[in-house]
């Protein structure tokens, strides 16, 4: 399926799903069909319809670990915040990105920041995220399972 024929059809589910015909919705719809395209094939790869299920339920799925996470550290940023001995054990680990793509890698490093307590700082040649954490002992033990998720989700979605 051509890129123009996949847009056409996300658009005209999109405006299916709001039922706003209003000329602002037509064209936000536009818009939305054009990036989901775009960031469905970024190497132009061929269209293919069949791979929105598994790509639509692989970014639930994504964001709904992703907001998990966020809650999860906000509350263990908060505990720690609000204890008298602030028993923190700051630190930089090396987390692996074992991506294949620059929007992978960009994707997952912006998960892992977006989390109170830990922030990427750098991404090398060979791919490795040093990230800053709060507790680093307890983060290393966690990170490379939490890597290997996000990426298994974000491959199903860009492949």
């Amino acid at each position: 399926m051509s890129h123009i024929g996949a847009t056409l059809i996300l658009w005209m589910i999109y405006l299916g799903l709001t039922m706003n015909f209003e000329l602002r919705n037509i064209v936000m719809g536009g818009i939305v069909a054009v990036g989901v395209v775009g960031l469905m094939s970024p190497k132009r790869r061929k269209f293919e319809i069949k791979r929105l299920p598994t790509a639509f339920f692989a970014s639930l799925k994504y964001t709904g670990i992703l907001l998990i996470d966020m809650f999860l550290s906000g509350v263990q940023v908060a505990s720690i915040v609000f204890n008298p001995r602030l028993p923190i054990k700051p630190g930089i680990i090396a987390i692996p990105s074992l991506s294949k793509t620059e929007l992978s890698e960009a994707l997952s490093a912006h998960a892992i920041t977006v989390t109170p307590g830990e922030i990427v700082i750098e991404i090398d040649n060979e791919g490795n995220m040093y990230t800053h954490c709060l507790i680093a002992t307890e983060s290393e033990k966690k990170a490379e399972d939490a890597q290997k998720l996000r990426m298994n989700l974000l491959q199903k979605i860009f492949p």
